[in-house]
Formats: C-alpha cells, sequence, structure tokens
C-alpha cells in the first residue's frame, strides 16, 4: 500500500464558541499538522426545550447560521494562515453529544473542550466530554482552558 492509498487521518472537534472549545480546536490544529491529518469542526445546535421553560425565539431565527458564525469565528482565531491546515467546518441540528459521538465512528481522534464544571454542578449539568470520553469510538482528547 502507498501512501496514497492510505486513508487519510481525520480528528473531529466540537466547537461551541467557548474559551475551552477554541484551545480544543487549536490543540487539533498542533495535532492535525504532526500527523498529516485533517480536522472536521462540529457546531451541534437545536432548538432547546424543556417542560415550563420558554425561551424568547422567533420564529424567524437563523439558529443554524448563527452556530456557522460562532464555527467560522473560531476556527479564524485558532488557526494560523502561515501555517494552513485541512478544515472542514460542519453544522449540524441536532443533540451535541449524538452529533460528535455519529462524526467520530470513521474518525482517528475526538477532541472536545472542559467547561470546567465539576463535582456536583457537572453531575447536575451533565457533561458533554464526560459522556464523550465514555462512549466515542475512537480515542478522546479533553482540552482544558488555560487561563494563564
Amino acid at each position: 500500500m502507498t501512501e496514497q492509498d492510505e486513508p487519510q487521518r481525520r480528528i473531529v472537534v466540537g466547537v461551541d464558541g467557548s474559551p475551552s472549545s477554541i484551545d480544543a480546536l487549536r490543540w487539533a490544529v498542533d495535532q492535525a499538522r504532526s500527523s498529516g491529518a485533517s480536522i472536521e469542526a462540529i457546531t451541534a445546535w437545536q432548538y432547546p426545550v424543556s417542560t415550563g421553560w420558554s425561551v424568547p425565539i422567533a420564529a424567524d431565527e437563523d439558529l443554524a447560521g448563527m452556530a456557522l458564525k460562532v464555527l467560522d469565528d473560531v476556527v479564524a482565531r485558532a488557526t494560523d494562515p502561515d501555517r494552513p491546515v485541512e478544515i472542514h467546518p460542519r453544522v449540524v441540528q441536532g443533540d451535541t453529544v449524538a452529533c460528535l459521538l455519529e462524526a467520530a465512528r470513521s474518525a482517528d481522534l475526538l477532541v472536545v473542550g472542559s467547561r470546567g464544571h465539576g463535582g456536583f454542578v457537572g453531575a447536575l449539568l451533565g457533561s458533554v466530554s464526560g459522556h464523550c470520553v465514555q462512549h466515542a469510538p475512537c480515542p478522546v482528547v479533553v482540552v482544558r482552558h488555560s487561563t494563564g
């Protein structure tokens, strides 16, 4: 098998606009440079639905468009135009964990940020990174935001 016959490595990165997701994408970009991988940067969105909770969202709100704007902004902030890496931004509708796990099915690596909610708060809110670590079909890297 020649190098051209080998499938390209693929890193999936969850991006939500948080500082930790920016750091996660930066980490993945460095990893992609060293391994020759491409990156699939994914932002998931869904209409907020909860019993007894109303959210002021107009029927004509372009949530997918807003998600794409966040994703494009993070990609621009996390990359260096002088050292390009192949990045495929993708906005998907659905539960964040489910979308990331689906994308990771054929990936070599899944990278997510950690917002740092631990203990009781983390248990109540659930954790995207925790679910990904427990259920991903590939290795997972969780990147914490560095405050220094």
